[in-house]
């Protein structure tokens, strides 16, 4: 997707055709909904008129989504928005999203999950396997219903590497040396996966050092984050896919299994029949670097092959360039940016029962950070010009970096591998996972149940 935000509100649905809605005087609150899309001129007008009439917020997400696909009748529909909220976004989509956003107490008319169902199943009809009715009540999910979107592809558009072809490092040739890879080590199993791949496909499904894992890479968010997918309970690891919807510009990913709807950030399950099974997929590290970096650190790692049975253009810098060089979102999402600018990077690390993450260009200063999350003492190495970020548990220990050398409190020398900080005593100091991110996408989905290095 390389669409700006404003391309994308004014998007249409060719051969869109709902029943038809009856005159007002006749009208339901779902002939209402379907007016603005399939209605004739006067079975439009009257529904506006209806819901005005109503004077009730709550055909308000009903009105946003088809101010989205009917640009022709958008300042008719905004004139509605206008006199059932008293606001006034006039024909933006966008702003009526983040409007929405903002007031969660509004819900939706009961009548509200058939009619956005109706209109998803019309742009894919495998959006069905996601949106079954009885999965799709308030009661039954753990997101908003009206906030999920559609973000321009249909199920499995965005396709998934499972189990792809890997290659040595002497064998890749295709990359260049500061081209960026997520850089994977699992039991001595080393694996690099270029981001210039990875981006038209977000998402590999993996055994890695004999761990079935996958990488849920969201290009919106700017994170790419490694799950364990053997859950305990489960006769078989989970396998994901990319549905084609967005939850406040985050994908939303699936199970194969039971098309469940999965929030990428969390690793939870929020719509389907998973959603009350408690699983909460277990993170595992991952870090983004340089490809001659990586190389260097892990001369015997394996790489993905640039021939992926797919055609895509997997050339340096190519996918979502004009995205990563905006300071703009693609899709709404309510972000405060009072300390950090939406787009900034932020390393995130969600364990030990809390939540932390820090400015990315905090490492511009120092390579090397002595911080805790919780009660848990950590230490983090990174370089924010290749967005690399580490973090270690350092128990007692407070480190320094000089001239490439990580020393503890003693002067003693320390390796980092990606496993572990190897002491030159033996002692060995455990990676923890975390990842990178935007910031809009940090505070969206922790906000105040997280907390933020200040230096």
């Amino acid at each position: 997707m390389t669409l700006s935000r404003r391309q994308f509100t004014g998007l249409t649905l060719s051969s869109f055709a709902l029943p038809s809605a009856a005159l007002a005087q006749d009208m339901s609150a779902l002939d209402a909904m379907h007016a603005p899309l399939s209605g004739t001129t006067s079975e439009f007008n009257a529904a506006m008129a209806f819901i005005k009439a109503r004077g009730n917020p709550d055909m308000a997400a009903g009105l946003i989504t088809s101010l989205r696909f009917s640009r022709a009748r958008g300042p008719q529909i905004a004139d509605a928005l206008t006199a059932i909220t008293g606001q006034d976004h006039f024909t933006d989509w966008f702003e009526w999203t983040l409007w929405q956003e903002r007031n969660p107490q509004i819900k939706p008319h009961p009548d509200f999950p058939d009619f956005i169902r109706e209109v998803l199943v019309r742009v894919d009809d495998n959006f069905a396997d996601f949106l079954r009715p009885e999965h799709i009540q308030p009661d039954k999910m753990k997101i908003r219903l009206e906030e999920i979107t559609w973000g321009g592809v249909v199920k499995d558009g965005i396709p998934s590497l499972d189990n792809p072809v890997l290659i040595s490092a002497e064998q890749a040739g295709y990359l260049k040396g500061d081209d960026l890879v997520f850089g994977v080590s699992i039991n001595g199993d080393v694996r690099a996966y270029p981001l210039r791949i990875m981006g038209w496909h977000e998402m590999f499904n993996e055994v890695i050092g004999g761990v079935p894992v996958a990488l849920a890479y969201c290009t919106l968010c700017g994170s790419g984050i490694l799950f364990e997918t053997d859950v305990a309970g489960r006769s078989k690891p989970l396998v994901f896919g990319s549905s084609g919807f967005l939850y406040r510009s985050n994908k939303l990913m699936f199970d194969r299994e039971t098309n469940s709807l999965w929030n990428q950030y969390t690793g939870q399950p929020v719509v389907g029949p998973l959603v009350d099974s408690g699983i909460a997929l277990k993170q595992r590290p991952v870090v983004i670097t340089t490809w001659d970096s990586w190389k260097a650190s892990n001369p015997d790692t394996k790489v993905l092959d640039v021939e992926t049975g797919h055609r895509r253009n997997y050339g340096s810098g190519v996918v979502y360039n004009d995205y990563f060089s905006s300071p703009d979102l693609m899709f709404p999402a309510v972000v405060n940016q009072d300390a950090h600018k939406q787009k900034d990077y932020v390393f995130a690390v969600r364990q030990f029962g809390a939540a932390r993450a820090w400015p990315l260009d905090a490492f511009a200063a120092t390579p090397l950070i002595n911080d805790a999350i919780a009660d848990t003492p950590l230490v983090l190495i990174g370089d924010a010009q290749t967005r690399s970020v580490r973090a270690y548990e350092r128990g007692a220990h407070s480190f320094t970096a000089q001239n490439g050398k990580i020393n503890d409190q003693t002067g003693a020398e320390w390796r980092v591998a990606e496993d572990m900080l190897l002491g030159p005593d033996g002692t060995n100091l455990p990676r923890v996972a975390g990842h990178i991110s935007y910031w809009f996408a940090w505070d969206n989905y922790l906000g105040d149940a997280a907390t933020i290095y200040d230096g």
